[in-house]
């Protein structure tokens, strides 16, 4: 199959101020001082692809790199070596729910964020019922979002972005989200796009969701991809690496 995103040689460091100011008095003497700063690599020379029509999963301890690479992927940073060819239109649901005015209702900010996606009004409109069925919030669509609990606020921002789909698709912990029966509607959804051909690129700590859902796993540790293999391989492996980590853990607090 045909790769529609390919991942060459990518790595990104992040500027993290290595002087810390807590008071005013602090920011105020400090002002015209040069502040230094130390290079946190998130992520050094990782290279994969996508196919088309595949659902890959990508795996990793946090502050592994996982979230940076989805946004590098997804156009939000740029890396600072390295390249990124994507060749199809991608949907990223990362930060759901950023870009909501909680002084709209829920009809209003799906028109709101359904537009930033890429969807015309006209779809959104003929779409809402559906979206707000499929969040179950019919009962508030007319409720301002400052009044929206965080879930189900969350439970929005995944119906409007499971409509907007493209041909591939970013999901970060996606089915992390709502009760368990919103999760088997997510679950359904999903398996839905990946029949119709959408490429899958998933990111979660549940080995179980892994090894379930993609044909395909990468598993990232301390910036680099340490294992690319089978989706249930893939998972196996990073419960090895909690394992040792929970073992590492258990013996300091021993001693």
């Amino acid at each position: 199959m045909a790769a529609v995103v390919e991942v060459r040689g990518v790595s990104k460091a992040f500027a993290i101020p290595s002087v810390r100011r807590d008071t005013v008095r602090e920011h105020a003497l400090d002002l015209f001082r040069r502040r230094g700063s130390e290079r946190l690599t998130v992520l050094e020379s990782v290279s994969f692809e996508l196919r088309r029509g595949e659902s890959l999963g990508l795996m990793g301890r946090n502050g592994s790199g996982k979230s940076t690479l989805l946004k590098i992927v997804a156009g939000i940073y740029s890396p600072d070596a390295g390249a990124v060819d994507v060749r199809a239109p991608v949907t990223p649901i990362l930060e759901l729910g950023v870009g909501w005015n909680p002084d709209l209702d829920a009809i209003d900010n799906i028109e709101l964020l359904g537009t930033v996606m890429g969807l015309t009004l006209k779809e959104l409109r003929g779409a809402t019922p559906e979206i707000l069925r499929f969040a179950e919030l019919e009962k508030f669509a007319r409720l301002e979002l400052r009044h929206y609990s965080s879930g189900m606020a969350a439970r929005l921002a995944y119906a409007v972005a499971f409509r907007a789909v493209r041909d591939v698709l970013i999901l970060d912990e996606i089915f992390a989200v709502g009760d368990a029966g919103f999760k088997e509607r997510c679950q359904d959804r999903y398996r839905e796009l990946h029949r119709q051909g959408h490429s899958m690129l998933l990111v979660s700590h549940d080995p179980r969701t892994i090894a379930t859902f993609c044909d395909r796993a990468l598993l990232l540790d301390a910036g680099r991809i340490v294992m690319s293999g089978a989706a249930a391989a893939v998972a196996d492996r990073y419960l090895a690496l909690l394992t040792q980590d929970e073992a590492g853990a258990f013996r300091s607090s021993a001693r």
